[in-house]
Protein backbone atom coordinates (compact mmCIF):
# COMPACT_ATOMS: atom_id res chain seq x y z
CA UNK A 1 0.00 0.00 0.00
CA UNK A 2 1.15 3.48 -0.89
CA UNK A 3 1.46 6.67 1.31
CA UNK A 4 -1.30 8.00 -0.55
CA UNK A 5 -3.26 4.61 -0.02
CA UNK A 6 -2.75 4.25 3.52
CA UNK A 7 -3.63 8.24 3.86
CA UNK A 8 -7.24 7.55 1.92
CA UNK A 9 -7.88 4.68 3.89
CA UNK A 10 -7.17 6.99 6.83
CA UNK A 11 -9.07 9.16 6.16
CA UNK A 12 -12.41 7.19 5.33
CA UNK A 13 -11.95 5.58 8.44
CA UNK A 14 -11.95 9.17 10.02
CA UNK A 15 -15.30 9.89 7.89
CA UNK A 16 -17.27 6.78 9.21
CA UNK A 17 -15.83 7.15 12.97
CA UNK A 18 -17.29 9.07 15.92
CA UNK A 19 -16.94 12.14 14.27
CA UNK A 20 -18.65 11.55 11.47
CA UNK A 21 -22.84 12.03 11.18
CA UNK A 22 -25.08 15.25 10.95
CA UNK A 23 -25.63 16.92 13.94
CA UNK A 24 -29.35 18.57 12.89
CA UNK A 25 -30.35 14.67 13.08
CA UNK A 26 -30.59 15.43 17.31
CA UNK A 27 -30.34 19.03 17.45
CA UNK A 28 -33.98 19.62 15.34
CA UNK A 29 -36.04 17.02 16.68
CA UNK A 30 -34.48 18.59 20.45
CA UNK A 31 -35.90 21.80 19.12
CA UNK A 32 -39.24 20.76 17.69
CA UNK A 33 -39.91 19.33 21.34
CA UNK A 34 -39.36 22.76 23.21
CA UNK A 35 -41.31 24.27 20.37
CA UNK A 36 -44.62 22.74 20.23
CA UNK A 37 -44.53 21.89 24.30
CA UNK A 38 -44.21 26.59 23.87
CA UNK A 39 -46.35 27.21 21.88
CA UNK A 40 -49.18 24.80 22.75
CA UNK A 41 -48.70 26.32 26.45
CA UNK A 42 -48.96 30.20 24.38
CA UNK A 43 -52.17 29.08 22.49
CA UNK A 44 -54.09 28.10 26.22
CA UNK A 45 -54.02 24.32 25.64
CA UNK A 46 -52.29 24.35 29.36
CA UNK A 47 -54.10 27.01 32.18
CA UNK A 48 -52.01 30.37 31.90
CA UNK A 49 -51.24 29.77 34.95
CA UNK A 50 -48.95 26.90 34.46
CA UNK A 51 -46.39 28.48 32.98
CA UNK A 52 -43.81 26.12 33.87
CA UNK A 53 -45.54 23.12 31.46
CA UNK A 54 -43.37 23.12 29.14
CA UNK A 55 -40.32 23.03 31.43
CA UNK A 56 -39.82 19.55 31.91
CA UNK A 57 -39.22 18.76 28.12
CA UNK A 58 -37.46 22.28 27.92
CA UNK A 59 -34.86 20.99 30.55
CA UNK A 60 -34.37 17.58 30.24
CA UNK A 61 -35.34 17.54 26.04
CA UNK A 62 -34.40 20.41 24.23
CA UNK A 63 -31.63 22.06 25.94
CA UNK A 64 -29.52 19.09 26.58
CA UNK A 65 -30.47 17.83 23.35
CA UNK A 66 -29.21 21.26 21.52
CA UNK A 67 -26.10 21.86 23.32
CA UNK A 68 -25.05 18.24 22.64
CA UNK A 69 -25.86 18.60 19.09
CA UNK A 70 -23.75 21.56 19.48
CA UNK A 71 -20.91 19.95 20.36
CA UNK A 72 -21.16 17.65 17.74
CA UNK A 73 -21.12 20.18 15.27
CA UNK A 74 -18.07 22.06 16.77
CA UNK A 75 -16.38 18.52 16.82
CA UNK A 76 -17.25 18.12 13.00
CA UNK A 77 -15.86 21.85 12.53
CA UNK A 78 -19.43 22.77 11.25
CA UNK A 79 -19.04 26.76 13.50
CA UNK A 80 -22.23 28.21 11.68
CA UNK A 81 -24.25 24.71 12.88
CA UNK A 82 -22.56 24.64 16.35
CA UNK A 83 -23.45 28.27 16.72
CA UNK A 84 -27.11 28.31 15.74
CA UNK A 85 -27.71 24.99 18.05
CA UNK A 86 -25.49 26.55 21.27
CA UNK A 87 -27.30 30.04 20.81
CA UNK A 88 -31.02 28.24 20.72
CA UNK A 89 -29.51 26.40 23.54
CA UNK A 90 -28.89 28.91 25.53
CA UNK A 91 -32.26 30.56 24.72
CA UNK A 92 -34.58 27.51 26.10
CA UNK A 93 -32.13 26.87 29.02
CA UNK A 94 -32.33 30.41 30.21
CA UNK A 95 -36.05 30.41 29.21
CA UNK A 96 -36.36 27.77 32.30
CA UNK A 97 -34.37 29.69 34.56
CA UNK A 98 -36.23 32.93 33.81
CA UNK A 99 -39.72 30.90 34.86
CA UNK A 100 -38.21 28.77 37.38
CA UNK A 101 -36.37 31.68 39.11
CA UNK A 102 -39.51 34.40 38.88
CA UNK A 103 -41.70 30.97 40.35
CA UNK A 104 -39.39 30.69 42.84
CA UNK A 105 -37.91 33.79 43.81
CA UNK A 106 -34.77 32.52 43.47
CA UNK A 107 -33.37 36.01 42.17
CA UNK A 108 -35.05 37.90 44.89
CA UNK A 109 -36.64 39.23 42.21
CA UNK A 110 -40.12 41.55 43.39
CA UNK A 111 -43.48 41.34 42.62
CA UNK A 112 -43.42 44.28 40.81
CA UNK A 113 -40.66 43.91 38.46
CA UNK A 114 -41.68 40.31 37.33
CA UNK A 115 -43.30 42.29 34.25
CA UNK A 116 -39.72 44.21 33.29
CA UNK A 117 -37.78 41.14 34.05
CA UNK A 118 -39.24 39.43 31.48
CA UNK A 119 -39.06 42.41 29.44
CA UNK A 120 -35.02 42.90 30.01
CA UNK A 121 -35.31 38.75 28.85
CA UNK A 122 -37.25 39.25 25.93
CA UNK A 123 -35.61 42.01 24.27
CA UNK A 124 -32.30 41.01 25.07
CA UNK A 125 -32.99 37.70 23.29
CA UNK A 126 -34.95 39.61 20.47
CA UNK A 127 -31.28 41.03 19.86
CA UNK A 128 -29.43 37.75 19.18
CA UNK A 129 -31.91 36.02 17.46
CA UNK A 130 -32.16 38.93 15.18
CA UNK A 131 -28.41 39.09 14.83
CA UNK A 132 -28.65 34.95 13.89
CA UNK A 133 -30.76 35.94 11.42
CA UNK A 134 -28.72 38.04 9.70
CA UNK A 135 -25.72 36.57 10.21
CA UNK A 136 -27.24 33.47 8.37
CA UNK A 137 -28.76 35.22 5.39
CA UNK A 138 -25.99 32.81 3.45
CA UNK A 139 -27.78 29.40 4.74
CA UNK A 140 -30.68 27.92 2.51
CA UNK A 141 -34.31 30.29 2.65
CA UNK A 142 -35.90 27.43 4.95
CA UNK A 143 -33.46 28.13 7.85
CA UNK A 144 -34.09 31.88 7.19
CA UNK A 145 -37.66 31.47 7.67
CA UNK A 146 -37.54 29.72 11.22
CA UNK A 147 -35.33 32.35 12.30
CA UNK A 148 -37.59 35.14 11.16
CA UNK A 149 -40.84 33.46 12.81
CA UNK A 150 -39.08 33.49 15.99
CA UNK A 151 -38.14 37.28 15.81
CA UNK A 152 -41.77 37.84 15.04
CA UNK A 153 -42.70 35.35 18.15
CA UNK A 154 -40.59 37.17 20.14
CA UNK A 155 -42.01 40.43 19.13
CA UNK A 156 -45.66 39.53 20.03
CA UNK A 157 -44.18 38.12 23.38
CA UNK A 158 -42.78 41.48 23.99
CA UNK A 159 -45.78 43.33 23.12
CA UNK A 160 -48.41 41.19 25.07
CA UNK A 161 -45.50 41.16 28.25
CA UNK A 162 -45.80 45.15 28.17
CA UNK A 163 -49.71 45.13 27.09
CA UNK A 164 -50.62 41.89 29.28
CA UNK A 165 -52.58 40.67 26.17
CA UNK A 166 -53.67 37.51 26.10
CA UNK A 167 -54.62 37.60 22.24
CA UNK A 168 -51.23 38.65 21.42
CA UNK A 169 -50.01 35.78 23.79
CA UNK A 170 -52.09 33.37 21.61
CA UNK A 171 -50.87 34.88 18.61
CA UNK A 172 -47.13 34.19 19.73
CA UNK A 173 -48.29 30.32 20.16
CA UNK A 174 -49.51 29.78 16.50
CA UNK A 175 -45.97 31.80 15.12
CA UNK A 176 -43.95 29.23 17.59
CA UNK A 177 -46.05 26.22 16.00
CA UNK A 178 -45.18 27.89 12.37
CA UNK A 179 -41.26 27.54 12.95
CA UNK A 180 -42.11 24.45 15.07
CA UNK A 181 -43.35 22.89 11.53
CA UNK A 182 -40.55 24.67 9.74
CA UNK A 183 -38.28 22.52 11.91
CA UNK A 184 -40.06 19.54 11.51
CA UNK A 185 -39.44 19.69 7.55
CA UNK A 186 -35.77 20.50 8.30
CA UNK A 187 -35.69 17.13 10.13
CA UNK A 188 -37.64 15.23 7.47
CA UNK A 189 -34.83 16.32 5.12
CA UNK A 190 -31.77 15.70 7.01
CA UNK A 191 -32.95 12.33 7.95
CA UNK A 192 -33.60 11.50 4.49
CA UNK A 193 -30.31 12.25 3.40
CA UNK A 194 -29.30 9.98 6.75
CA UNK A 195 -31.40 6.67 5.36
CA UNK A 196 -30.09 7.05 2.00
CA UNK A 197 -32.69 9.17 0.38
CA UNK A 198 -31.89 13.00 -1.60
CA UNK A 199 -32.18 15.96 0.25
CA UNK A 200 -35.06 18.03 0.39
CA UNK A 201 -35.16 21.53 -1.38
CA UNK A 202 -34.83 24.05 1.32
CA UNK A 203 -34.74 27.20 -1.14
CA UNK A 204 -32.47 29.82 -2.25
CA UNK A 205 -30.07 31.52 0.10
CA UNK A 206 -31.00 35.17 0.16
CA UNK A 207 -27.44 36.48 0.06
CA UNK A 208 -24.88 34.65 -2.40
CA UNK A 209 -21.11 34.65 -2.89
Amino acid sequence: MTTLDAEAAAAEVATAGPLAGDPAILGLPSFIAGSVALGLTLVGVVPATAAGAPLAIILAATSIGLFIAAIWAAALGQSAVASVFGIFGGFWLSYAVLVLGLVHNWFAIPVSAAVATQKLFLITWLVIIVMLTLATLRLPLAFTAVFALIDVALVLLLIATIQASAGMTKAAGYVVLAFAAIGVYLFFGSSAVATGGKAFPLGKPILRG
